[in-house]
């Protein structure tokens, strides 16, 4: 049985990398204290700004990033796993990616993942974003096998778009992960509902991280960091848009449990899809 405390850190992250780093090093110091060994911070943790131009100013490419520089050095110095939700950094060619980045406890890049699925919504009451105006999207999802467990990265919007799960959950993901800067309203009417559906139909824990409240650039999100068990159960909750963090232990052997209560993920078969025209009456 395999049992760790996993921590979510919650930001309200503004235009300024270096303050925001500061504040994010603060709570993620505060979630070792308390136990954590896995930790967890939202999208875009290092900077949060509208406009691409001044986006593009702030930012830098993966290796000079004041964020996951910090999570490096932090990582090692406490002997933990710090999972950076994402950071925007610059990618080449004049483009930017969305990048998640998991750091092991001897502060070492295991791993990274670029958003595959770019936020291009426009919601009511005027709201209107274009992710794919700033960022190139990624193309390919991993499974990190861990110590304690295998765990699926994703970022945000991607939790609308089950089969990333599924397919890492095929692949024998215990956590499954979607660190996120949701919208005020998208968050208040789908982010429970979408964070339980991705652990009850794969059987696992999902952890998301989030920014919460209202931010430099105007925009206001959701919050209510999670941990959510395989049955679908809140484990842990920052019930709250304020910035903070939550630590909770996640017992891997209730994953197996509850994939044997269910086996979705055994008793899949593929199938087709076609569509029927119904008969209609040509008029007379």
């Amino acid at each position: 049985m395999t049992v760790i405390a996993a921590a979510c850190i919650q930001l309200r992250s503004g235009k300024d990398t270096s303050e925001n780093t500061a504040r994010a090093e603060d709570l993620i110091r505060a979630a070792a204290g308390d136990g954590a060994t896995y930790i967890q911070t939202p999208e875009m943790s290092n900077v949060l700004v509208r406009s691409r131009e001044e986006l593009i100013a702030r930012i830098d490419v993966l290796e000079r990033d004041l964020f996951v520089t910090m999570a490096r050095r932090v990582a090692a110095d406490l002997g933990v796993f710090v999972h950076v939700g994402s950071v925007a950094v610059l990618a080449g060619g004049g483009q930017v990616a969305n990048r998640a980045v998991l750091i092991a406890p001897n502060g070492a890049i295991v791993e990274t993942y670029d958003k595959v699925h770019m936020f291009d919504v426009d919601l009511p009451g005027g709201e209107s974003w274009r992710e794919s105006s700033t960022y190139k999207a990624g193309e390919q999802v991993p499974v990190v096998d861990l110590p304690f467990g295998k765990l699926g990265m994703a970022i945000c919007y991607d939790i609308r778009f089950p089969g990333i799960f599924r397919a890492q959950s095929r692949l024998g993901a215990d956590i499954l992960t979607a660190p996120a800067a949701f919208t005020r309203q998208t968050g208040q009417a789908h982010w429970h509902v979408l964070q339980r559906a991705r652990a009850i139909e794969n059987g696992a824990y999902v952890i998301s991280a989030a920014q919460g409240g209202r931010h430099e650039d105007g925009r206001e999100t959701f919050g209510h960091s999670l941990i959510v068990d395989p049955w679908g159960d809140v484990v842990a909750e920052l019930d709250t848009d304020a910035p903070g963090h939550l630590v909770a232990e996640i017992d891997l052997a209730r994953v197996s449990k509850a994939r044997a209560r269910i086996p979705a993920i055994a008793n899949e078969r593929d199938f087709d899809c076609r569509m029927t025209r119904a008969f209609r009456e040509e008029p007379a």
